[in-house]
């Protein structure tokens, strides 16, 4: 195929952000954000790279995704990348929940978007959103193959000891709750390119995954497969987040359902949206958090070492899990950034080989490298991670008969 472009789609509920790649080289020709989709003022930032040329934006009502990804459409076509582009191999799409069923990169075809459609209960605010992008897409061109990559789909690898809950197997199976994990497509890229960095194959390697954002989660990765990961059915299990409480006792909610007398959507809006670091301190940006530590606030230090508390809980956990670690891997807004968040998290931890240098942990830079000491017999790295490049190889090598990445 001669064709080397991948333009990458992440619909969100009001958004759409894009990447355009060349897959020749994985650079970058073109990227850009709708957002606000649906309100009275929406806004479209566009930048082309292939050219060095200067950004544009413009605000102006965008009604749904439809006009959307037509006014993307639009703006590449003004760069000479329009879609019409005989350069342009596939789409490929960010679906955030593939249940048990897909398991790789999938050609979407009917049959797909109808299943996509059917694990809309256990994704309601993403689903329904990849799906109207899916849709707009294959309208806009509906002889190029179009592609989704799955956030669950590296989880799927998981046992099923550490897939499946602890309740009755027929309720289970009935509604379909088990564990599924997230942030796939980071933990699958931030694996492989932390092998790398150690000169090994991802199947020598195995590797704790720490996806430190907004939302955050953790991945035991060994010989390149998962075993283990923190969320769960929902993104809502497993690391204290910005504004999600991760793990909790369950009978947490019966008792605000008895006792606070809360509804189930009241409940759902604190544990999503109320809790977290927002909700031990009012702050969900570690930036903001740390600069309040430094300043000797108690209710931020208490929310820091709250999260900390449990991201080293988990690592210890997924240490266990693998028995031998090569690696643990930050990534993401704060496991890239935050310097003490990365020292914190391996303090005390050097009986099992963990140690950070903390001239290399101060260091800021795009590139993966490594922060632990010469010689240590756990690497540490911080690896950037790049889920739009990793949803382009996935997307190219499947229409280039070669799902199989190394």
């Amino acid at each position: 195929m001669s064709s080397s472009r991948v333009l990458v789609l992440n619909s969100g509920s009001s958004s759409v952000k894009y990447q355009l790649l060349d897959m020749r080289d994985s650079s970058r020709l073109a990227v850009g954000l709708v957002e606000r989709i649906g309100e009275e003022t929406s806004r479209l930032k566009h930048t082309p790279l292939h050219t060095g040329g200067a950004g544009r934006e413009w605000t102006d009502a965008i009604p749904d995704h439809d006009t959307a990804l037509k006014a993307v459409a639009e703006q590449l076509a003004q760069d000479g990348l329009g879609l019409d582009s005989p350069e342009l191999a596939a789409i490929g799409h960010r679906v955030v929940h593939g249940g048990k069923h897909f398991t790789q990169p999938t050609v979407i075809d009917d049959t797909v978007l109808a299943e996509i459609e059917r694990l809309i209960p256990v994704a309601p605010l993403h689903n329904p959103a990849n799906l109207t992008g899916i849709r707009t897409a294959m309208a806009l061109r509906p002889d190029l193959p179009q592609v989704a990559v799955f956030d669950t789909a590296f989880h799927t690898t998981m046992p099923e000891s550490a897939a499946r809950y602890a309740i009755d197997v027929q309720t289970a199976d009935e509604h379909r709750i088990r564990r599924y994990g997230f942030h796939g497509t980071s933990h699958a890229y931030v694996s492989r390119t932390t092998a790398k960095l150690l000169g090994k194959a991802p199947e020598e390697v195995n590797v704790i995954v720490l996806h430190l954002g907004n939302g955050a989660s953790a991945s035991a990765v060994r010989g390149g497969r998962c075993v283990d990961t923190s969320m769960g059915l929902t993104p809502l299990e497993g690391l204290v987040m910005g504004t999600r409480s991760g793990d909790l006792d369950p009978a947490v909610i019966f008792h605000l359902m008895r006792v606070g007398g809360m509804s189930t959507d009241e409940i759902d809006t604190l544990l999503n949206k109320k809790s977290g670091l927002i909700g031990l301190c009012g702050d969900n940006d570690m930036r903001e958090i740390r600069r309040r530590v430094d300043e000797g606030d108690e209710q931020a230090r208490l929310a820091f070492d709250i999260y900390i508390h449990r991201l080293k809980k988990y690592i210890g956990a997924y240490y266990a899990v693998l028995g031998t670690v090569d690696a643990v891997a930050f990534t993401a807004g704060v496991g890239e950034n935050a310097a003490a968040v990365r020292e914190a998290a391996v303090a005390g931890l050097e009986e099992l080989g963990l140690a950070v240098d903390a001239e290399l942990n101060a260091v800021r830079g795009d590139q993966p490298r490594l922060i632990s000491p010469a010689g240590a017999r756990v690497a540490v790295a911080v690896v950037p991670t790049d889920e739009e490049l990793e949803i382009a190889t996935q997307t190219y090598a499947l229409v280039n008969g070669s799902p199989n990445l190394t």
